[in-house]
């Protein structure tokens, strides 16, 4: 006979977003976070815990903040935070409609106050917040011009809560993501680390990206980096506004309004479990 999973352990559901995955474990009932950089990194190895591109933490809303839904909180596997994380925040945000039965919910990250909404189609939409484009802001170690580092390539710096990198190129397939990407990632320009995209244009208003992301690797999607990226291509004056980007998991929609960066996608939930009393006390 099977043995079903320990109810006693911590619970968490597997999520995607284009391929992007993510482990999610709320912690609203018990009003405080439970995930250390131990347990993110446990749990975020592919062969002895669960695997994920980065885990996501839901926490209650901050009190007397009466219109926010929840708080959302980022680790990657390497166990460091990640101050944003675009597929995710529309994963947990599905997740979190479906249980308040809503259509739209206000959450606060690292980022801000942000609002997501489900679309007719089923797919989220979230707004990411206004891009940082202030080297200071980004942060970069010295003041230079964000629209073109001084490092081989030329690329463009933007900001979405974290820190972006993009690359414009011929061709995205042919990039070398695994060797240029943990380089630029951990450049001096970058103190805090960075995020890397090899992008190119392959028609009006529409791009291939592919994706480095600071402490997890390669991904096959980045949602901070998709909008990142729109607006790179927005401010070099390769695409409008609005631009459909595709990536090695799926395609993401990107509207760069007034109110800020838009990001609408797909959302998936691929199972539920529990992780078990003796796997956590491995880690104390």
């Amino acid at each position: 006979m099977t043995q079903g999973p320990d109810p006693s352990g911590l619970p968490f559901i597997k999520m995607h977003g284009a391929g992007n995955d993510f482990v999610v474990i709320d912690s609203r009932a018990r009003g405080e976070a439970v995930v250390t950089a131990a347990l993110a990194r446990a749990l975020g190895d592919r062969n002895r815990g669960v695997g994920f591109d980065q885990l996501a933490e839901i926490r209650p809303a901050p009190a007397g903040q009466d219109s926010v839904d929840f708080t959302l909180d980022f680790w990657n596997t390497d166990g460091s935070r990640a101050g944003a994380c675009g597929n995710a925040t529309r994963c947990v945000s599905d997740y979190v409609m479906r249980d308040l039965g809503k259509d739209a919910v206000t959450l606060i990250t690292q980022r801000g106050t942000l609002r997501a909404e489900r679309m007719s189609d089923g797919r989220v939409n979230v707004n990411m917040g206004q891009p940082q484009l202030d080297w200071a802001e980004l942060p970069l170690s010295h003041a230079v011009d964000t629209a073109h580092l001084p490092l081989d390539g030329t690329p463009v710096a933007v900001g979405m809560g974290n820190p972006h990198c993009v690359f414009f190129v011929p061709d995205a397939d042919t990039a070398d993501v695994a060797g240029l990407g943990p380089r630029v990632e951990h450049d001096p320009l970058f103190p805090e680390r960075t995020n890397v995209e090899f992008a190119s244009l392959t028609g009006p208003d529409r791009l291939r990206m592919r994706v480095w992301e600071r402490g997890a690797g390669i991904t096959l999607a980045c949602g901070s980096g998709a909008c990142a990226t729109a607006v790179a291509a927005h401010l070099r004056g390769l695409t409008g506004r609005r631009v459909t980007l595709d990536l090695d998991g799926g395609v993401l929609e990107i509207d760069w309004r007034e109110d800020g960066v838009w990001m609408a996608g797909p959302v998936a939930l691929v199972f539920e479990g529990r992780i078990p009393p003796a796997f956590l006390a491995t880690l104390t």
